[in-house]
């Protein structure tokens, strides 16, 4: 069975690092790709490792969780986003 590829977008690195030690990602069906603390960088991120999913935060300096949103779609519109 393949795992979906996530990436998770929080302005905060503590509650980052915090989300992706805690949850037992593999048992989840889950491999974590990449992170990324603003949703300029996790659109960079988005184009190059191409997630299956994006789990972001709502509010983030340069580019909010809903700005992301927006521009992941238009970017990979069968990429799910989790907000």
């Amino acid at each position: 069975m393949d795992l979906y590829r996530i990436i998770l977008v929080d302005d905060e690195e503590e509650v980052r690092q915090s989300i992706i030690r805690k949850i037992d990602w593999t048992g989840a069906g889950f491999c974590v790709v990449g992170d990324a603390e603003n949703g300029e960088e996790a659109l960079e991120k988005v184009e190059a490792l191409e997630p299956d999913v994006v789990l972001t935060d709502i509010r983030m300096p340069f580019l909010d969780g809903l700005g992301l949103s927006k521009e992941v779609r238009k970017l990979s519109p069968n990429t799910r986003i989790i907000i």
